[in-house]
């Protein structure tokens, strides 16, 4: 059934503002000239020079254009970042190939750095935020060059201080399939370690893991895994991943529906002590 998206001006906190805000931050950055250089350079105040790069306001196209001239952005970079600035304003983004894969990583970190709580579901892998450096290594591994995986590594490992920073800690709930913790990927001492892993994460009070139990009954996570992020001021934003694509949801009525999808996951699963037990039950 097709869905009408409602497509509002006002679109700071979604998903393209916020892959436009990290692609201006990266070329400031780069190129060494100050926020306050910058905004003489552009006819902004360096005060509305932040504010674009923190996502908080966006920018009209041609502000993005006279911006990048300023920098002297050019080539392939040039069009990834006013393609960004072109459709900032629209709700939902799909992506597909490496490329676009690029902004949307960006997005994803930019949501687990400011996100208050996330529900993240995943029948048949351990959750990002909960993989182990050689649990990650096992997944990223396939037709990949050894420099580029261990990149990707570091980074997903890396991705984890979110749970233990000193100021606001992101708070994950981990919906998990049977399947990821009975049919853990890897040698046994990667699933060992893998899985000796998942308890001590529960020890965090920011953690919650609950096992949702094999079924014969249908119900709309077998679809696909999702994550929901839920921020303090913005509203909520949904992500979903595939192997060469993916997918932020922004629009009101979708976020809603994948809500109460995460709570009926949750009445689903196991309790959060019951998930523990079962998670050491398989530790061998």
């Amino acid at each position: 059934m097709l869905r009408k998206v409602l497509i509002v001006t006002n679109s700071a906190g979604s998903p393209r503002t916020r892959a436009l805000a990290a692609a201006l931050r990266r070329v400031i950055t780069a190129s060494g000239v100050t926020v306050r250089d910058l905004g003489a350079r552009v006819g902004v105040s360096h005060g509305t020079i932040s504010l674009w790069s923190n996502g908080k306001l966006v920018p009209k196209r041609h502000q993005v254009e006279k911006l990048l001239t300023a920098l002297g952005v050019t080539g392939a970079e040039r069009e990834r970042i006013e393609e960004l600035a072109k459709h900032a304003h629209e709700p939902d983004w799909l992506a597909s190939g490496i490329p676009g894969m690029t902004e949307q990583l960006a997005v994803l970190l930019d949501c687990e750095r400011i996100a208050e709580h996330v529900t993240e579901w995943s029948s048949d892998l351990i959750p990002g935020l909960l993989q182990t450096g050689d649990y990650a290594r096992t997944i990223l591994s396939d037709g990949i060059e050894p420099p580029e995986v261990e990149a990707k590594v570091a980074l997903r490992v890396s991705r984890r201080e979110a749970l233990t920073r000193a100021e606001r800690p992101l708070h994950l709930t981990a919906l998990v399939g049977e399947a990821a913790v009975r049919y853990c990927i890897g040698s046994p001492t990667v699933r060992n370690h893998q899985l000796r892993h998942l308890v001590k994460m529960t020890e965090l009070e920011t953690v919650t893991i609950q096992v949702v139990p094999f079924s014969y009954e249908w119900h709309p996570g077998r679809v696909g895994p999702f994550i929901l992020f839920e921020f303090t001021d913005d509203p909520a934003i949904v992500h979903l991943e595939h192997h060469r694509s993916g997918v932020f949801l922004y629009n009101e009525g979708d976020v809603a529906e994948y809500r109460v999808l995460a709570g009926r996951l949750r009445e689903r699963a196991m309790s959060p002590e019951d998930s523990v037990k079962f998670i050491a039950e398989h530790i061998e």
